[in-house]
């Protein structure tokens, strides 16, 4: 939660590129990111994956209005339409892009590459038929962000109650990598995104990060199987409203422009 999804940046600076905002080649530069280098394979009319300054032309020229994310979990197919064949490969990547006006999406996977000690991150993105259907539970921005915040309160009511630590070096370490990325700058989205959504989606990485704590610090005070239970209990529906919270962001600069 704490990391910005691949689908995220290439949903968010898709949209910019296909908007006229940004350049291909900075769309692409900030799309791959850290990673070394992204391909798209199964794109109509390739028959051999290509890069993905030609992939985003490709899929204008397609018919692509705009791109949504998805961020499906087991049981909860957050931002899918289907059919079962995508949905399915979305659930294991966790992570998905709809191709808006083209019947198409795009399914990451994550491959190392390199010998030991010099090991880098190559993607490719799978691109595959969808259905053209309303995707599953996308709520408003203003949705999300009540939701949310309801959410986080009512979770850290109870973390309170049950003592979870919020300190030590884990805890330390996650708050000096969130901040670290905070600073090495502010625009977390791409342009053309209303400020809304750039709030919304900030509060969604904040609440990564209150996740990523009272999940991977130990038990905290938490000192029974029914306590360390009732703390996973408190936050599922933070994680579930904080990937809700993400979608309708990366996702409203589409509802925006009336893409439908």
């Amino acid at each position: 939660m704490l990391s910005e999804p691949r689908s995220g940046r290439l949903a968010a600076w898709g949209n910019a590129l296909l908007a006229g905002l940004v350049s291909p080649d900075d769309a692409v530069l900030t799309i791959v990111g850290e990673d070394a280098v992204h391909r798209v394979e199964g794109l109509p009319g390739e028959s051999a994956p290509v890069g993905l300054t030609l992939a985003l032309g490709r899929l204008r020229t397609l018919g692509a209005s705009g791109l949504r994310i998805a961020l499906p979990a087991p049981g909860h197919p957050l931002g899918l339409s289907g059919p079962p064949e995508f949905n399915a490969r979305a659930l294991e990547a966790e992570e998905a892009v709809i191709c808006e006006g083209t019947a198409l999406g795009l399914v990451p996977e994550v491959y190392e590459a390199g010998p030991a000690g010099d090991v880098h991150i190559e993607v490719v993105w799978h691109c595959l038929p969808v259905r053209e259907a309303p995707p599953a539970d996308v709520p408003s921005l203003g949705e999300a962000e009540r939701e949310l915040a309801e959410a986080l309160r009512d979770a850290t009511a109870m973390l309170s109650q049950l003592d979870v630590a919020g300190s030590g070096r884990v805890a330390e370490a996650a708050v000096d990598a969130y901040r670290a990325r905070a600073e090495r700058g502010r625009e977390v989205l791409a342009p053309g995104y209303p400020p809304r959504a750039v709030r919304v989606l900030e509060l969604a990485q904040r609440v990564g990060l209150l996740i990523s704590v009272a999940s991977e610090n130990g038990p905290g005070g938490a000192v029974s199987a029914s306590e360390i239970a009732a703390r996973a209990e408190a936050l599922r529906p933070v994680e579930r409203a904080a990937r809700r919270a993400q979608v309708a962001a990366y996702n409203s600069v589409v509802e925006e422009r009336g893409v439908r």
